[in-house]
C-alpha cells in the first residue's frame, strides 16, 4: 500500500493511503472514500482544494479533480460554487453508503460486515436455507480438489463427447440467427427445441407429448424448484423417497414444504407405505425408471396405485427421469407418464448425463392445465433460456447426432460398468454387496456389518488416498442402519475403474 502525506483541512498530515491497485485516480478515489465513510471529516466537512492535495501529495492536480468528480457523482461530496467540495451531509443529495436522517457516520465497513456475517438478517426462506435445508452433498464437489479417482455421481467423462460435431452446430446456429433471436427468449423455451424432444421422446420412450406441453428448463433441479414454487405453499406436505434424491428434498424444504418420507424397497417407493396423515399431500417426487440410489423399478400395480392416490388426492406426481436412457438389460423402461390418463404427472429430463452438465438445459413434459403458469413462474426466475444453445441442440438432435451419441456412450458404459462390478467382485469379494446394477450410471454398494459412521470414516480416508467414494447417509430422512457407498462410474476409463478400487481395496485394508 502506497501512503501520501497531505495536508487536509479537517487534519493536519494526514496519510493517502493508496492501495496500488487499478489507474492512480481510481486510487484517490477509494482513499478520500475510507475517509468519507469514517467520518473525516464529518457530514458538511471541507474537502481541501484540488490544487492543496495535488502539491501535498505529488499527484496531478487533473489526477486528483478526476478523483473529486467521481465523489460527486456517487453523491459523497457536493460542490459548492466559490467555496469548495464538503462532504454530502442529511439535506444534500443522498449519499449510498451514509445515514441520511442525522449527522453520526456509518460505523465501520468492517464492523457491518462482522456483524452480518455473525447474525445475517434474511427472509423465512433464507432462514430454511440456513437451517433445513439438506445441502447437495452427493453430487457436487464440496469445493475440494478432485481425487485422482473419483466415483462420483454426476461426473461423466467428456473425452466421450462429440465436441467436434457440437462445436460445427453452435457455429452453425449463431452464423443463421437473425436479429429477433437476440431479444428475451420465449418462457417455454425454443420450439425448434421443443418440437425435437418431443419427437425423440415419442421414437425413444413411447411418451406421446406434444410441443406446447414442454417447457425448457435450465437443468432438472430447476425443473424442481419452478414445481415446487407453482405447487407447494408454505406448511403444505410433499412426499419424497426414503432414500432419495437430496435435490428434490431441498427444492420442497426451499418452497416452505413439510417433506415427508415414504419407504422405499427393491421396487421402489410403495404407495401402500404412504403415511395416512400424509393422504393429502400436494404432490410425490419418485424415481420410477430407476430409484435414487438404491436403483429398483417401480413395478406396474404400484404405478397405477400411486397415479390413482394423485387423482383422488387432487395431487401430482413428479417423475424424475434423470438417468432413464442407460439402461443395460432391454429396453428403457417407459415413463410412468405413458400411464398418466389425469394429467397428474410431469416429467421432468435432462441433458446433463447424455450431453454434459454444463449445458444446463433440461424440460418438464407438464399436464396442459399448468403449462403456462409453469412457463411464466420459470421465467420470473431467470427471464428465459438462452436461445443459441436451445437451438443447437435441436438441430444436434433433428439430425440424428444425439441419438448416435447416445448409442455409443450406452456401449461405453456398459464397459464401465462391467468393468467396476468385476473390480468390485475381484477386490472386496463377500465384503461388499452392489445394489441396482442393470441401469443408470451409479451403483450401490453395501459393507456388510458397516455402520454409516465408520462408512463415513472410510470415506475421508479413501479421499487422503486420492479416492473419491461417497456416503449413501445424506440421502436418508435419518441414518440408516447399515452404511453404504454410492458409486458412480461414468467419469472414468475402465481402467481408472479398476485402479481406483484396488485403491479402495488398499485403504479397506
Amino acid at each position: 500500500m502506497m501512503e501520501l502525506a497531505t495536508s487536509l483541512p479537517y487534519r493536519q498530515s494526514t496519510l493517502l493511503r493508496l492501495d496500488g491497485e487499478g489507474a492512480l485516480h481510481y486510487q484517490v478515489y477509494k482513499a478520500l472514500r475510507a475517509e468519507i465513510l469514517s467520518g473525516n471529516p464529518p457530514h458538511g466537512g471541507r474537502l481541501p482544494s484540488t490544487r492543496a492535495l495535488a502539491l501535498e501529495s505529488g499527484i496531478s492536480r487533473m489526477t486528483i479533480q478526476t478523483a473529486y468528480e467521481q465523489l460527486l457523482a456517487e453523491g459523497y461530496a457536493v460542490g459548492r460554487h466559490g467555496s469548495g467540495t464538503y462532504v454530502a451531509g442529511p439535506t444534500d443529495a443522498p449519499a449510498p453508503a451514509m445515514r441520511l436522517g442525522g449527522t453520526a457516520p456509518l460505523p465501520r465497513l468492517g464492523a457491518v460486515a462482522a456483524r452480518a456475517a455473525a447474525a445475517p438478517r434474511v427472509s423465512r426462506l433464507g432462514r430454511r436455507v440456513f437451517d433445513d435445508v439438506t445441502p447437495l452433498l452427493s453430487s457436487r464437489g464440496h469445493g475440494r480438489p478432485r481425487p485422482r479417482w473419483d466415483f462420483r455421481h454426476g461426473l461423466i467423462d467428456m473425452r466421450d463427447f462429440p465436441h467436434a460435431t457440437w462445436r460445427r452446430e453452435l457455429a452453425r446456429q449463431a452464423r443463421r440467427s437473425e436479429i429477433a433471436a437476440h431479444d428475451y427468449p420465449p418462457a417455454q423455451g425454443s420450439l425448434l427445441l421443443r418440437e425435437a424432444i418431443a419427437a425423440y421422446l415419442r421414437r425413444s420412450r413411447g411418451l406421446r407429448c406434444a410441443a406446447e406441453h414442454l417447457v425448457v428448463v435450465n437443468g432438472s433441479q430447476q425443473g424442481l424448484d419452478v414445481t415446487a414454487r407453482l405447487l407447494l405453499d408454505p406448511g403444505a406436505s410433499a412426499l419424497v423417497e426414503d432414500p432419495g434424491y437430496e435435490g428434490a428434498r431441498s427444492a420442497f424444504q426451499l418452497a416452505g414444504a413439510r417433506v415427508i418420507p415414504v419407504p422405499v424397497d427393491e421396487h421402489g417407493l410403495d404407495p401402500a407405505r404412504i403415511p395416512r396423515a400424509a393422504r393429502r399431500a400436494r404432490l410425490a417426487h419418485v424415481t420410477p425408471s430407476h430409484q435414487y440410489p438404491l436403483g429398483g423399478v417401480m413395478p406396474l400395480a404400484r404405478r397405477q396405485a400411486l397415479l390413482a392416490w394423485a387423482a383422488h388426492h387432487d395431487a401430482y406426481v413428479v417423475e424424475d427421469d434423470y438417468d432413464g436412457e442407460f439402461r443395460f438389460e432391454g429396453h428403457p423402461v417407459a415413463p410412468l407418464k405413458v400411464l398418466d390418463d389425469a394429467a397428474r404427472v410431469l416429467f421432468i429430463g435432462t441433458f446433463s448425463k447424455v450431453m454434459f452438465p454444463a449445458l444446463r438445459l433440461g424440460y418438464v413434459v407438464v399436464p396442459p392445465p399448468l403449462v403456462r403458469a409453469f412457463a411464466r413462474v420459470k421465467a420470473l426466475g431467470d427471464g428465459g433460456t438462452p436461445v443459441l444453445e436451445q437451438e443447437a441442440l435441436a438441430a444436434f438432435i433433428a439430425s440424428g447426432a444425439f441419438e448416435r451419441h447416445l448409442r455409443r456412450a450406452r456401449a461405453q458404459h456398459a464397459a464401465r460398468r462391467a468393468a467396476l462390478l468385476g473390480a468390485l467382485r475381484e477386490e472386496l469379494g463377500e465384503r461388499a454387496e452392489v445394489v441396482g446394477t442393470n441401469a443408470g450410471l451409479h451403483v450401490l454398494l453395501r459393507l456388510r456389518g458397516w455402520t454409516p459412521a465408520r462408512v463415513e470414516a472410510l470415506a475421508r480416508r479413501a479421499y487422503a488416498a486420492n479416492v473419491g467414494v461417497y456416503p449413501a447417509t445424506p440421502y436418508y430422512a435419518a441414518a440408516p442402519r447399515e452404511g453404504s457407498l454410492v458409486l458412480g462410474y461414468a467419469g472414468l476409463t475402465p481402467a481408472e475403474i479398476r485402479a481406483g478400487i484396488r485403491a479402495l481395496r488398499d485403504v479397506l485394508r
